[in-house]
């Protein structure tokens, strides 16, 4: 499939601040509940990142760790949980890839500021809901298979435009077309149509 799995944690939104709650009071409890609604998805994309199983495995306990340790800065009033989860997850395996590759340059993308919990404010309303995932999955079907591999890379990778030139032995302006043509294909099959 080729859209991201943080769409598709569609959420009771009651139980998941009940959730909350019960995580920033030091539940341990409430982990485990936590680890049994989100490991899975958590998990499947640590391994699409890393595509290593003991790895992911290991990635995903530091994952469910450091969201038990940052507890104390989320609003679950103004944001959801799940898909801070998922980024926490997201951004740890990228940390690793580009940890293990040496990849770490001036122009890498900061994953630490889309950790903090005031990111997620409203999210579940604006991209958690299961309309919005089909909207997306038909938007990309609409992208041709070069436009969805450089949004995977981005995404799933962390990869630069120059990166993914290289990865995918492409002139860097030709990758600069399909990222930007990508992303107005997926941005106008998106947008909210106009209330007349």
């Amino acid at each position: 499939m080729y859209f991201f799995p943080i769409l598709f944690a569609v959420l009771d939104s009651e139980s998941d601040r009940a959730l909350a709650d019960r995580l920033k009071a030091r539940e341990p409890e409430a982990l485990r509940e936590l680890y049994d609604k989100y490991g899975r998805m958590a998990y499947a994309l640590i391994f699409r990142v890393v595509r290593n199983a003991g790895v992911a495995e290991d990635l995903t306990q530091e994952t469910f760790l450091r969201v038990w340790n940052r507890m104390a800065g989320f609003d679950n009033q103004r944001g959801a949980i799940g898909p801070w989860v998922l980024t926490v997850a997201r951004n740890r395996a990228i940390d690793y890839l580009r940890s293990v590759d040496g990849r770490m340059t001036q122009n890498a993308i900061e994953l630490t500021g889309t950790e903090s919990p005031a990111f997620f404010v409203d999210m579940e309303s604006t991209i958690l809901n299961a309309e919005r995932a089909k909207q997306l999955k038909e938007a990309f079907r609409k992208l041709n298979e070069n436009q969805r591999t450089v949004i995977e890379l981005a995404y799933f990778e962390g990869l630069s435009q120059t990166e993914m030139a290289e990865k995918m032995r492409q002139p860097l302006g030709t990758v600069k077309t399909w990222v930007r043509t990508a992303l107005r294909t997926l941005r106008e099959e998106l947008e909210e149509p106009a209330l007349v």
